[in-house]
């Protein structure tokens, strides 16, 4: 059986104590904290796969997710550099 590609937005914002916090809004309750931004990525993954391997498990419809044709992305991202 092929894999299926699900295709979620998140939102990533930086937390007061350190670390990062990634959301998904569109899965109820799929948040996930990581030290850095990938690993909030990595993390909310994760937890994004539990979240539909479950609805699956129950037969729970997953909500369904347009994406534009064409996505223009604009990122601001603390770019580390040691010299």
């Amino acid at each position: 059986m092929d894999k299926l590609i699900y295709f979620f937005p998140i939102s990533i914002e930086p937390l007061e104590e350190g670390g990062f916090l990634a959301v998904c809004q569109t899965l109820q309750g799929c948040r996930a904290e990581g030290k850095s931004y990938g690993e909030a990525i990595e993390n909310i993954q994760d937890v994004i796969k539990v979240h539909i391997e479950a609805r699956k498990k129950f037969k729970d419809p997953l909500p369904e997710v347009s994406m534009p044709e064409t996505t223009n992305i604009r990122l601001s991202l603390p770019l580390p550099v040691s010299l």
